[in-house]
This record gives C-alpha cells, sequence and structure tokens, in this order.
C-alpha cells in the first residue's frame, strides 16, 4: 500500500513534515516542489487504505485533489494555514486548519504532536517568517540567544532554499533536502552533521542577498515599496526571503517584489505591514494565480500588461489604512 507525504518545499512545509516523521515513522512517497507550486494533490494516485498527509498548502487550491483522494478511498490528515474555504465533512478526513496571521502549520503540528520536536517548530516559524510566534514556542527550551539565533539562520535558509520557478533554480531539491534533514530529532544535530549542507545554504543566501540588496525601489510612497527583480536564478531564490527581510527592516510599510519572468509575466511576493498583517491574501487573489495568506501572499504569474494595474492597486489598498 503507498502512502504519500504531500507538503510545500519551503521551511513551514519541510520542518512541520520532519515533526511528524519523527514522532510517526512511515514509508511514503514524497510529493513536492518549489515553494510556488502548491496544487500537489493533483499528483497523489491513492486508493483505497492509503494514508495521505498535506502539509502547508492551501486546501482551497487542492479542493479537487482532495475530493478526489477521498473518493479513492484514503485517509487524509491535511494540516495547513493558507485560506482553505468550505472543509469536506469525511469522516476519513482529519483536518487541523487555523489561517490566523502568528500561525504556520510547524506551529500546528507542534500543538499537534504537544511539543514533541519542538525545536523544529521554531525552526519552521522562523522560516515563515513569524519570528514573535517562534520566541513564544521557543521558551520552554530555554535557549540562549546564540542557539536561538542559529535556528533562525537556518529557518531563514531552508525557507530561501525553496523559492524559484523550477527545481533547477534551488540549491537542493525539497524532497532531497528532507531526507538530509528529517532523520535528525533535532536542527541542532542537523547543522553538527551535515555542516557541508548547511553551509552551501547559508553561503548561497548571503550572495544572493547581497546582489538584492543593491536595488532600488521601482515604486514607493508613505505606505508601500515596490521592487522589480531581473529573471535570473538568484533573484528567484531570494525573492521571498528578500520580501521578509523589506517587512522586518520597516514594518510600517507594505512590500511587493516582482521578478521577472521569460514568458513576459511577473512572480510577486507581497508582504502586508508587520504592524498591520493583514491583506495580503486579500489583495493577491484579485488577481489571476494569486493568493496565500494574511500576512503574507503572491502572485504566481501576473500578466505583464497587468503590471501599472498591480502596483496602483497595491498602493491603493495599503494607502487605506
Amino acid at each position: 500500500m503507498t502512502h504519500f507525504d504531500v507538503f510545500n518545499g519551503d521551511a513551514d512545509g519541510l520542518c512541520a513534515l520532519t515533526q511528524l516523521r519523527n514522532a510517526e515513522p512511515r514509508e511514503a512517497e514524497l510529493v513536492t516542489g518549489v515553494k510556488r507550486d502548491i496544487k500537489l494533490l493533483d499528483q497523489v494516485n491513492a486508493v483505497a487504505g492509503s494514508r495521505v498527509t498535506v502539509l502547508d498548502v492551501s486546501l482551497d487550491s487542492n479542493r479537487a485533489g482532495l475530493e478526489r483522494v477521498l473518493a479513492a478511498g484514503a485517509e487524509v490528515f491535511y494540516c495547513d494555514h493558507h485560506f482553505a474555504g468550505d472543509i469536506p465533512h469525511n469522516e476519513r478526513l482529519q483536518a487541523v486548519i487555523n489561517t490566523a496571521p502568528d500561525v504556520c502549520t510547524s506551529i500546528l503540528v507542534n500543538e499537534h504532536l504537544r511539543g514533541a520536536f519542538r525545536e523544529w517548530a521554531v525552526v519552521g516559524a522562523f522560516g515563515d517568517n513569524l519570528q514573535d510566534s517562534a520566541r513564544r514556542i521557543a521558551r520552554p527550551l530555554a535557549l540562549d540567544e546564540a542557539r536561538l539565533q542559529r535556528l533562525e539562520n537556518l529557518g531563514i535558509y531552508i525557507n530561501y532554499n525553496g523559492y524559484g520557478s523550477r527545481l533547477e533554480d534551488l540549491h537542493f531539491a525539497p524532497a532531497e533536502l528532507f531526507r538530509l534533514i528529517s532523520p535528525y530529532a533535532s536542527p541542532f544535530e542537523f547543522m553538527q552533521d551535515g555542516g557541508a549542507h548547511f553551509d552551501k545554504l547559508e553561503q548561497g543566501y548571503q550572495q544572493d542577498m547581497a546582489t538584492a540588496e543593491s536595488l532600488a525601489p521601482e515604486y514607493k510612497d508613505s505606505a508601500v515599496a515596490v521592487f522589480m527583480m531581473p529573471d535570473e536564478p538568484w533573484a528567484r531564490r531570494v525573492s521571498g526571503v528578500y520580501s521578509n527581510d523589506l517587512a522586518n527592516n520597516d514594518p510600517d510599510r507594505a512590500h511587493a517584489v516582482l521578478t521577472a519572468k521569460a514568458s513576459g509575466c511577473y512572480l510577486v511576493s507581497v508582504r502586508a505591514p508587520l504592524n498591520n498583517k493583514t491583506g495580503a491574501d486579500e489583495l493577491c487573489m484579485k488577481f489571476p494565480t494569486g493568493g496565500g495568506r494574511k500576512a503574507a501572499a503572491g502572485v504566481n504569474d501576473l500578466p505583464g500588461d497587468m503590471l501599472r494595474e498591480f502596483i496602483d492597486t497595491f498602493a491603493a489598498f495599503y494607502a487605506r489604512g
């Protein structure tokens, strides 16, 4: 009987599944991809008796796949913090959904497991740029600031690795990175034993961020700032974590990072102001292929002829308060 672990290729998805598989070891087919590859249940061919775990991808975006998997007779554990819409009622579906802006999937799994692998939940929360939440759930660990900073760095680097328009953009394919980190009950053990892998992520992150930080905004006013990135692998890798840095450094302003694509379209990352973490999903869902959560959202394929409309809508949306 084939089982499936379906998860977002970012830090939150990887750290959520790492917690679960340390608690409940299981041989399963891994279904994942770059961070923006979210309709993952379309790739799952479950049968009666299959066990399917789905982490950190919107139920609303995977509704057809979920209904098909349930109709096949599979049991599904679905844990997520993105917009879900109506949750199907089915005795074989266990859904743990919370869209609050201070929650991520790793935190929900940590609660589900009663803190059994809390350090990985802290890494996932830091990776999702939930710094206050990460520090809150880390309190029982009584870590000093240096060790907490190491968990934050690891979360940032794993999250950075998930961005790109294709797997070839990434330093590690998410399934490969999961296989590297998941044998470890503690991220500190991974960083010690897997130092070469950690170094590869850290060096790539630092190089790409240095390039991004030389950019000037395309548009800026009192409420928002918009940055344009070229159609280059480094730009695709860094777009999400660069958006997080912009938000952290200017918490009263909303930010959008638009990365050019060879097709003439744009990959868009939006961060609501950290001091008013709302509206990013609502804004992005106004455009084709848009979605996400209240604090952080995006548009996977913004048509080039909608660029000005997006910037004007973005500026007006956050100007209203």
